[in-house]
């Protein structure tokens, strides 16, 4: 044998001896495998070299006794383990064919799994395991609610049930307070939340519990008399359609009865509509409920509603059903069913609008709802439904804008979808004419406010074609595009009516969106007197978000509405607050601005995308980002050039602009411009440089301005508005190198006409920022070099100082006396003028405190100043 195979402890000399032994029991086995054997291996052999036989031998050398018992007989022949399909199909043909199958109903089988939780429930309550109670009672609950859906009564032993679970619920509780060694933690727990829940429960089974309780072989008797026997049945091929034959007739093709859950027929007709209407309500919002099934049956309600308050019922609970279709909040309704509700909507206004004996009304007196009612037998000859249309209304507007948010904005799904706001809008307007006809001032301000919404932010065109559509039907409102004219005044109309609400909310966002209008038709001073006027910028921070969104699609619409109008530094000053934020979309919601260090919740991510706007109301932030850069640069270029102190320099007026400018500086080579902000800042550089046709070419070419209504007006404004401005950083930069400055060369050099050049530079010399004097014999500038002394420049560093620390007190004092009322505090004058008088009242105690020191001062900034120092003396003195 090879060494390999050698086990521990084998000699030399038995190496031959092994060999044959191996080689003769591979021979001799196979011909008596029963035999014992007569000679054995005298050491273990290596398992290297055991075939199958040797395998076999060894055990049965290891194992004499057991092989001696069974040499006599024949080895049993071992049966192969059979599949489950295999053993299946041998143990029925060796079963009884004659013997039916038994199947078991469904009632069956909720009551035998019924049954045995209530035997854990008793075996728990042996053991007091309260863990294990409340589990099994939670799941018996569950089967008892399953039983109530498929209208099967419940059985007896859950009320049995109930009554011993109380009672032991009770004995528990009272050992639990005199014994000494309490429970543990979580059977405590479970204790007490089945004390809650059996609370519950026996509440609403308390008189089947009492009866019960003083007779339980009565009520057991009544239970099984009412019960009918579950019998086993051979199990029939199913039948998937119910045809009901008449006595007498044929049945005709299609002739099919309406079955409900477990194969019950439903008797659909007038006389059981408020039946029907019960158990639908009753089932609604629980589970395993099919909404499209009760869809379906409210739909054939309606149509065998005999009477308008059937109609009005039926139509109430149907709109209902199906705005609880989708049960997601962040998912939208689907279209069909948005269509069907919009309909139905609309049948629902114009039916009680017809028949004005009925009316629907969110709060009216109880009454039965399941029986009918004639107006003949109330009071004033009106039937009062309890239910609310502007509800319906607002719903239908609020699914509309989510169907919005969800689709893809660039495909053809969005265009069509965005077709049906003009059967919302009918809509709307049939709801706002049904609450004028009815006198309801409270709905009929929420749908004037949805009305605004859809009208507000609209071109002209659009306003048109939506009042057109609305006015065609027999239903209309008051208030039309016809008798007012202009859209203008349509929704100042609207607006006006909505002014007179007790609502402060509807108010605000009235304002907000006449604001928003009058700067869409280019009347820039009225929309920011109207802004000055309501002091809502001093109130917004404490509004909803909803609010604070128009108020920031207000305010940029505004400062675009500046620039358009050529106001240059009316718009940058209305833009720099958005644009200071670095979160334009954000505040616009038009988009989620994910912060570098800020993580966002679930919920937080789901509220964000709600607050979206559709894409059709986007304001273009390209478009704004570059009415404000352009204005930037139109107003910061010229203060540079005419600023010397690098300390000033560094000051900026907008500071994204100047952030903007700065990096293009540091820029060491720049290629041609490509986007908006590079064709600015080239811009931007070239007008410092003084070529401004450079720089008017560049601004020009920018391809964003093509969206901008009236872009050629735009354009050449904004041509002119640079050679103006050009002119300026030209004399600031280049007036210490000059002593006199013709202006007709002026005006050759910024092809101006010499008017427009002799009034730029007269307002220079006014307003103090040019140092020189207007000689118009000669038709030149005199430039006057003063430099300032040292004295000088120290006092003008001192000035503006003081200007910083009065600013400062400013804001401490109106810190102090708080601001001034918002729009939601301007309902009547008194306390505006209230808090007018009290400011009033403390200036003049703090001017007496201070004594005469102040009345020698000159009021405005200074004597607001002064007073502030007074109070801050006055402070000192009492706490010393």
């Amino acid at each position: 044998m090879s060494r390999f195979f050698k086990q521990q402890g084998d000699s030399d000399s038995d190496t031959e001896e092994s060999d044959e032994e191996l080689l003769t029991s591979g021979d001799d086995e196979p011909a008596a495998p029963s035999a014992k054997p007569t000679a054995a291996p005298a050491r273990g052999m290596s398992r290297f070299l055991r075939t199958a036989d040797s395998g076999s031998s060894s055990s049965e050398s290891d194992n004499e006794d057991e092989d001696e018992s069974g040499s006599g007989d024949e080895a049993p022949k071992p049966t192969k383990k059979k599949s489950t399909f295999l053993r299946g199909s041998d143990d029925d043909s060796d079963g009884d064919d004659d013997t039916p199958k038994i199947v078991r109903s469904g009632k069956d089988k909720r009551l035998l799994e019924m049954e045995s939780t209530g035997k854990a429930i008793d075996n728990a309550v042996k053991i007091n395991d309260w863990v294990v109670i409340s589990n099994e009672f939670d799941k018996l609950v569950r089967l008892v609610q399953k039983q109530t859906n498929v209208a099967e009564r419940i059985p007896s032993f859950y009320i049995r049930t109930l009554a011993g679970l109380e009672e032991s619920l009770n004995t528990s509780i009272s050992r639990e307070k005199e014994a000494k060694k309490k429970m543990n933690l979580s059977n405590s727990r479970a204790l007490n939340g089945m004390k809650q829940k059996m609370k519950k429960i026996v509440k609403e089974y308390e008189v089947d519990i009492k009866r019960f309780q003083e007779d339980p072989e009565a009520f057991e008797r009544e239970y099984a008399a009412a019960a009918t026997p579950s019998v086993p049945v051979v199990a029939p091929k199913v039948v998937k359609k119910v045809q009901v034959e008449q006595e007498g007739e044929e049945p005709e093709d299609g002739d099919f009865t309406s079955v409900g859950k477990g194969g019950k027929v439903l008797g659909i007709t007038a006389e059981s509509v408020f039946k029907n209407l019960q158990a639908i309500q009753e089932s609604r919002g629980k589970k395993n409920t099919d909404r499209a099934v009760q869809i379906q049956i409210l739909e054939r309600l309606l149509e065998v509603a005999a009477t308008s308050y059937q109609r009005i019922r039926v139509l109430l609970a149907l709109i209902s059903s199906r705005f609880d279709y989708n049960s997601s909040v962040s998912a939208h309704m689907p279209i069909s069913l948005w269509l069907a509700s919009q309909s139905e909507v609309d049948q629902l206004i114009a039916i009680v609008t017809e028949d004005s004996s009925y009316s629907v009304q969110e709060i009216t007196e109880d009454y039965d709802e399941f029986v009918e009612r004639i107006p003949a037998d109330e009071k004033d000859g009106i039937v009062r439904i309890r239910g609310s249309i502007i509800s319906f209304v607002d719903r239908l507007d609020d699914e509309f804008t989510k169907s919005l948010q969800n689709i893809d904005p660039h495909g053809t799904e969005y265009v069509d979808r965005l077709k049906d706001e003009k059967g919302l809008y009918e809509s709307i307007c049939r709801a706002q004419a049904f609450y004028e006809k009815t006198h309801q001032p409270d709905p009929l301000a929420r749908v004037i406010m949805r009305r605004l919404e859809h009208i507000y932010s609209k071109p002209d065109a659009v306003i048109q074609a939506l009042e057109q559509s609305a006015t065609q039907g027999k239903l209309v409102p008051s208030t039309t595009l016809v008798n007012q004219g202009s859209s203008s005044a349509l929704v100042h109309s609207l607006c006006v009516s909505l002014y007179k609400s007790d609502n402060s909310f509807l108010r605000t966002r009235a304002m907000l969106c006449h604001i928003y209008h009058h700067a869409l038709a280019n009347q820039f001073y009225v929309a920011r007197d109207m802004m000055l006027m309501s002091h809502l910028q001093e109130s917004v921070h404490a509004a909803d978000v909803a609010t604070q969104i128009l108020y920031n699609r207000t305010v940029v619409q505004l400062g675009l509405c500046a620039f358009r109008k050529g106001l240059i530094r009316e718009a940058q000053s209305t833009l720099q607050d958005i644009f200071t934020t670095q979160r334009v979309k954000e505040l616009l919601a038009q988009g989620v601005h994910q912060q570098r260090y800020q993580t966002l919740t679930v919920e937080q991510e789901k509220a964000d995308r709600q607050r979206q706007l559709p894409f059709h109301m986007h304001i273009n932030t390209e478009l704004l980002e570059a009415a404000f850069l352009v204005s930037s640069m139109l107003v910061e270029i010229p203060l540079l050039a005419s600023i010397d102190n690098e300390e000033l320099k560094r000051k900026a007026i907008s500071k994204p602009f100047r952030r903007l400018l700065d990096f293009a500086d540091r820029q060491i080579f720049t290629g041609p411009p490509e986007t908006t902000r590079d064709h600015i800042m080239q811009a931007s550089k070239a007008l410092q440089d003084g070529d401004w046709e450079k720089c008017r070419d560049l601004i020009q070419s920018i391809k964003i301005w093509s969206l901008m209504p009236e872009a050629q007006s735009v354009k050449d404004m904004l041509a002119k508005r640079i050679q103006e401005e050009g002119l300026r950083t030209y004399l600031f930069t280049y007036a210490p190198h000059y002593s006199t400055l013709s202006l007709s060369l002026l005006s050759k050099t910024f092809s101006l006409s010499l008017r427009a050049v002799t009034s730029t530079v007269s307002k220079m010399i006014w307003n103090e920022e040019l140092s020189a004097s207007l000689d118009q014999a000669a038709g030149v500038v005199v430039f006057h070099r003063v430099e300032a002394t040292r004295m000088q420049q120290l006092a003008q560093s001192l000035a503006d100082k003081l200007g910083a620390l009065i600013d400062q007190n400013e804001k401490s004092l109106d810190t102090k006396l708080g601001p001034s009322g918002g729009w939601g505090d301007r309902v009547d004058g008194t306390k505006q003028e209230k808090r007018m008088g009290d400011q009033t009242g403390e200036r003049r105690r703090a001017g007496e405190r201070r004594g005469g020191a102040v009345r020698g001062t000159r009021g405005g900034r200074g004597a607001r100043f002064a007073q502030g120092l007074g109070n801050n003396m006055q402070r000192t003195r009492v706490a010393a």
